[in-house]
């Protein structure tokens, strides 16, 4: 089950650099991950200085 970011995310753009599969990208307001290429890895969760990333 893939991470989502939900309306927490202040864009700072810390997620998007750890996912190894560039799964986030930015979006407008906040940044998005794509499900489909979203691993579940959660090096993503780590880096989020908000906690706007979540399980979905």
């Amino acid at each position: 089950m893939a991470h989502v970011i939900n309306d927490d995310c202040a864009s700072c753009g810390a997620c998007e650099p750890e996912c190894p599969v560039q799964a986030i990208s930015q979006g407008d307001p906040i940044y998005k991950i794509d499900a489909a290429k979203c691993t579940d890895c959660a090096a993503c969760v780590d880096v989020c200085p908000t906690g706007a990333i979540k399980k979905k």
